[in-house]
């Protein structure tokens, strides 16, 4: 029976073996998926395909900066716990400095690339290993890369490792101070959250969307008013809505009198620079994840148990 790489794919997501390992199991099944689940425990990763079923939503967000190179991701774990281990923080480094010099576009590309850190192993490989040594199933959900070729990239951890920001930044002058730029706004953006650098990269759609839902909001709110005054209200509303969205509008954390964008201009100034914010990734854990809702003495139960 030919194997199919979707054949592959469910297996290796259904277990957390590496993809070779998944198509050398299916292979030996003769396509069969249940007796391809239990070539892989028969192999050693039974252990990982007990956990790969278990939702991952806590973990950490890490990332590396080399030079001009930066990366970032998010590996989730089952609980907290395991997000405290000095093991586990040390393989979420290892998995951001993989990324820092990865080429791979995707996470499938990634995970089959070759480990810098286990020659002779993929980067599925050490994972599902690390699942076999932690005893929770593991998940490296993202990663990003990113490379400014004149500037600086600024990064920033927040609350241990929930939060993560990369700031690009494009700048003539690269000195401490315009790192430090770089850093003020990757905290910035890791409490306030905006959406967008600035109003160009919000789309019509998205301000068309708004203006409809804003204008029927005035209406409901001021049924009297003509339209006239109802539209001039609409602008006021939206263009609040997008000063919290996008963050060279917004107000500076560390000097309210000022907006990201004088903030910016300020120290371009002070510095003879011209500096321009190109892009920012920020990665938060778990978000959009569905977390199962258990309490704490069952959490402890379960790590107990193993």
């Amino acid at each position: 029976m030919a194997i199919t790489a979707a054949m592959v794919k469910e297996l290796r997501e259904s277990t957390g073996a590496g993809m070779m390992d998944c198509k050398n199991a299916l292979t030996e099944a003769g396509g069969d998926m249940e007796k391809a689940v239990e070539v892989l425990r028969e192999k050693g990763l039974a252990k990982a395909a007990k956990k790969a079923g278990r939702i991952a939503a806590e973990g950490l967000v890490d990332t590396f900066v080399d030079g001009n190179t930066a990366s970032i991701v998010e590996v989730n774990s089952e609980t907290d716990f395991v997000a405290k281990n000095d093991i586990f923080k040390n393989y979420v480094q290892e998995v951001a400095k993989q990324a820092a010099k990865t080429s791979s576009e995707d996470i499938d590309a990634f995970l089959a690339e070759e480990s810098l850190f286990e020659a002779g192993s993929t980067v599925n490989d050490v994972l599902t290993g690390k699942i076999s040594v932690i005893g929770e199933n593991l998940k490296i959900r993202r990663f990003k890369k990113v490379v400014v070729e004149n500037g600086v990239v600024a990064s920033y951890i927040h609350m241990g490792g929930k939060i993560g920001v990369l700031v690009e930044l494009e700048s003539d002058v690269v000195n401490d101070a315009v790192v430090e730029c770089g850093r003020n706004l990757a905290m910035q953006i890791a409490a306030v959250s905006p959406l967008h650098v600035d109003r160009s990269e919000v789309s019509e759609a998205y301000v068309e969307k708004e203006r409809a839902i804003l204008k029927e909001q005035a209406k409901n709110e001021n049924p009297d008013k003509p339209d006239s005054i109802i539209d001039k209200m609409i602008i006021g509303r939206l263009n609040k809505q997008l000063k919290e969205i996008c963050l060279l509008d917004q107000a500076y954390v560390k000097d309210g009198d000022l907006t990201v964008a004088k903030y910016v201009e300020q120290v371009a100034k002070e510095q003879g620079a011209n500096i321009k914010v190109k892009a920012f990734t920020r990665f938060e854990t778990g978000e959009g994840i569905e977390k199962k809702s258990e309490n704490f003495a069952e959490e402890v139960a379960r790590q107990m148990q193993g």
